[in-house]
């Protein structure tokens, strides 16, 4: 979906950019605001278009971990366990919820757990793709995606709509706040109840999601109770997406950044301080939207980040990048330099190494816009 244009004016230029005005001006994403309908929001539940390929042969296992190539055939043979017909309780917007199902009892899900960069998402969606089951029947979704579609939909309704899926993935699962803790337990419980299949993936076991987030041991139960949903599967490695390449490239200066942005079509530009204001502005669940349609993001004046509010705001626009596999070339900053020695000691930390490792692997990316 097209994210709606606000009538805000494009940034002033800077040095670097064309005198003779060959080139159009860049879009800037601090003047996108997007709206993303309710309706919209469960046929969207799909692999991103990084992961539109994704498939079990072509993941490719380091053979120095052995359970990179395990969790391939478990997680095939998961695949191959799923009913791919079409359940008589099919989703229902308005209807009643379908009725229970004879699920067999256990674990109905499995639970990939590991460190950033060993493939997790792959597999995911590999898993979305094997699974006999028609596209309308399989939902696939960050965390912050399954929060904001009961936050459209009401709980009820998220309920009985997700209850006519055979599999429902749910990519980058962090229980950050206490109330989601509940919300997402129980709404687990009800589809694991109506016989939907899960999996997701992680940096954290889930009987380890509460700790060092919050210290609440009253939310310890609904974690467990989480816990016994999956079949936690360890995927040992280290990160992918520096396995034998080249150290990203150094930051360029802001002329460079700014002549690659008017010649590059569809590329954004904006000053890194204003967009993290407007991320502020936007709610997390449509940055997507708001990356839509754009071709490479270019950056000037990359600082670290001031608190963990928005560096987490930052995080989630740094996945939702990576899933579409749009460059970012950046002057400032390197990006290992975005998160504070605190921020990367603290209980967030994955997260922060998650987004560094993927910045890196965009402003490597990025590279090519600027020798082009």
């Amino acid at each position: 979906m097209s994210p709606s244009q606000s009538s805000s004016p494009p940034p002033a230029p800077i040095a670097g950019e064309p005198a003779d005005g060959s080139d159009a001006a860049p879009a800037a994403l601090t003047a996108r605001a997007p709206h993303v309908p309710a309706e919209h929001l469960v046929a969207e539940m799909v692999p991103p278009p990084r992961f539109q390929g994704a498939r079990f042969d072509t993941y490719i296992p380091d053979p120095q971990q052995a359970s990179q190539g395990e969790a391939v055939d478990v997680l095939s043979a998961f695949a191959a366990s799923i009913d791919g017909g079409t359940r008589a309780g099919k989703r229902r917007w308005f209807g009643k919820s379908a009725k229970k199902s004879t699920a067999p009892k256990g674990p109905r899900g499995v639970y990939l757990d590991g460190g950033y960069g060993v493939g997790k998402t792959h597999l995911l969606a590999s898993l979305w793709h094997a699974t006999p089951a028609p596209a309308e029947h399989k939902a696939f979704g960050t965390f912050v995606e399954l929060t904001n579609l009961v936050g459209a939909l009401g709980f009820q309704q998220t309920v009985r709509t997700l209850s006519g899926h055979r599999l429902l993935c749910i990519d980058e699962f962090e229980l950050d706040d206490p109330g989601d803790t509940v919300l997402v337990s129980t709404l687990l419980g009800k589809l694991v109840d109506n016989g939907v299949a899960l999996a997701a993936t992680s940096n954290t076991l889930p009987g380890k999601l509460g700790e060092g987030r919050f210290a609440a041991a009253d939310f310890l139960r609904e974690i467990q109770g989480l816990s016994a949903h999956f079949r936690p599967l360890r995927i040992d490695g280290e990160d992918y997406r520096h396995r034998g390449l080249p150290e990203a490239p150094a930051p360029y200066d802001d002329a460079t950044v700014t002549r690659t942005a008017y010649r590059t079509p569809g590329a954004s530009l904006d000053d890194f301080p204003s967009l993290l204001e407007h991320l502020s502005k936007v709610h997390p669940s449509r940055y997507g939207a708001m990356c839509d349609g754009i071709q490479a993001v270019c950056l000037t004046d990359v600082q670290a980040v001031p608190d963990q509010s928005t560096a987490l705001r930052l995080v989630v626009l740094a996945d939702r990048l990576y899933d579409r596999e749009v460059p970012v070339l950046a002057s400032g900053k390197p990006f290992d330099e975005l998160f504070s020695d605190e921020m990367l000691r603290g209980g967030y930390r994955k997260k922060y190494f998650r987004a560094i490792s993927r910045l890196t692997a965009l402003a490597r990316d990025a590279g090519a816009l600027v020798a082009g």
